[in-house]
């Protein structure tokens, strides 16, 4: 393999100069050549405005070396424009539009990584201010995206660790086999939108191996608008993570134009989250065909500023706006999880659109109060009609749903009960709920409460 060593091109790594065209010629001479490897050494802090990595070539950051964004955003590199879309996405929702501003930007980039025991730092400090003691959000919307790499396929990223992202960390979008193997993402936890690993419209993916810390989704797939002319996100295999989050260690969804099919999700450890595992549809894609198995689970409340109240496994599907009909969630299936945490498993849909076809098997659901803030609520935002609901919490609750089955599953509260927690199972509007061989056990009299609710033979 060729070696492209960005010294050699006047890059200094003194952390001051800008290295930027240093290392985009570097990047351009080794794709020029049918590709190879750009290194940047070991001991140095590349300061550098952004770059575009191409087909066929690796970017290798050594250990103990360091690519920093530039704090000035006029040195980002803007998608929309790079490639002649005349849509400029610069001002409004980030999850409608094509990113605004990349740090590490990547289109029809087929064959390319990013490898090594370097760092990435996005500047996260750069872009944000200080809204209340638990909250960071930004002068303007959106932040940069450190790593977006779109209509690319056969691409890595391994060993790399990425930190102090301003907005999502890594963003791969429209592309075909994507291995994320073994990196970490070590965000602050109050940096708002700071998600870590955002497969959007993306199929064959494998994230495995990965430690994950960060303020919004760990990981979350995404179909979405601004990328809506590419695929489904299918054939997603992610394992033997570690996740801590202030929103969702694990989602599908929100931003969900298109479909999401045939995902499974192992051997993930998630601790000190707000949410654990999260499937949220509000717009028209559907999702089918997900498993989740053999994973612990964590849960803990954060202020209400960010999305979830400690729900370990939340299934929701809502009506975003009056302008969007929800898609339909099905065949959900849960083997072997065990969670502890502040709130219980949460399903809910609108009558007209019930979850179908869920699954739990073998579980441990336990609630337990560990935090200074309030119980007794359930989080459906974002939606037309809901938004944080006051209601007691049960190890399992359910409204509007069809066939769910609960089988070899233990349900139990702390040793002292928050005043909020009530039944093991307390379900709504269930066509066909089948309970079998559980053990059952609630913070109250009553064992379950149940209105509306068909009940299969076991």
């Amino acid at each position: 393999m060729k070696i492209y060593d960005v010294l050699n091109y006047g890059a200094v790594g003194d952390g001051k100069t800008n290295d930027s065209k240093a290392i985009q010629s570097a990047i351009d001479d080794c794709t020029a050549n049918g590709g190879g490897r750009v290194v940047l050494e070991s001991g140095k802090t590349y300061y550098s405005d952004s770059i575009q990595i191409k087909k066929n070539v690796e970017l290798h950051l050594q250990k103990g070396a360091v690519l920093k964004a530039t704090s000035d955003i006029n040195g980002y590199i803007r998608p929309c424009k790079m490639i002649n879309d005349p849509k400029t996405a610069l001002v409004g929702n980030p999850v409608t539009g094509k990113p605004s501003f990349v740090f590490v930007y990547g289109y029809e980039a087929d064959n390319c990584s990013i490898t090594g025991e370097g760092t990435i730092d996005g500047n996260c400090y750069a872009f944000v201010k200080r809204k209340d003691r638990y909250y960071l959000t930004g002068d303007f919307y959106p932040r940069p995206t450190t790593i977006y790499i779109e209509k690319s396929n056969n691409i890595s990223f391994r060993d790399i660790t990425v930190t102090n992202a301003p907005f999502w960390t890594l963003h791969p979008a429209g592309c075909d086999d994507v291995l994320i193997s073994h990196i970490r993402i070590l965000n602050p936890l109050d940096v708002a939108n700071s998600d870590g690993i955002d497969p959007d419209h993306c199929s064959n993916v494998r994230i495995i191996g990965c430690h994950i810390v960060c303020a919004d989704d760990c990981i979350c797939l995404k179909t979405s608008k601004g990328n809506a002319e590419y695929g489904p996100c299918e054939n997603i295999v992610i394992s033997d993570c570690t996740l801590t989050s202030t929103s969702a260690a694990v989602k599908i969804g929100t931003e969900g134009v298109g479909d999401f099919r045939n995902v499974v999700v192992s051997n993930c450890m998630i601790s000190k989250s707000n949410r654990g595992l999260s499937i949220q549809i509000r717009d028209g894609g559907n999702v089918e065909n997900v498993t989740f198995r053999d994973c612990t689970v964590e849960t803990r409340r954060f202020c209400s500023d960010w999305w979830g109240t400690a729900e370990p496994i939340t299934i929701t599907c809502f009506r975003r706006d009056e302008n969007t009909v929800a898609g339909h969630i099905k065949n959900i299936r849960y083997y072997n999880i065990t969670t502890k945490g502040e709130n219980g498993v949460l399903i809910y849909s609108s009558p007209e659109n019930p979850v179908e076809n869920v699954v739990f098997e073998n579980c441990n659901i336990h609630l337990e109060k560990t935090s200074k803030w309030d119980c007794g609520l359930y989080d459906l935002r974002p939606c037309i009609d809901h938004g944080i609901e006051e209601s007691d919490n049960s190890a399992f609750f359910i409204r509007n749903a069809k066939n769910v089955r609960i089988e070899k599953t233990a349900t139990s509260f702390g040793e002292k009960p928050y005043q909020s927690y009530k039944y093991a199972l307390d379900g709504e509007s269930i066509d066909g709920l089948e309970l079998c061989r559980n053990d059952f056990t609630s913070a109250c009299d009553d064992i379950m409460r149940l209105e509306n609710v068909e009940l299969k033979k076991s």
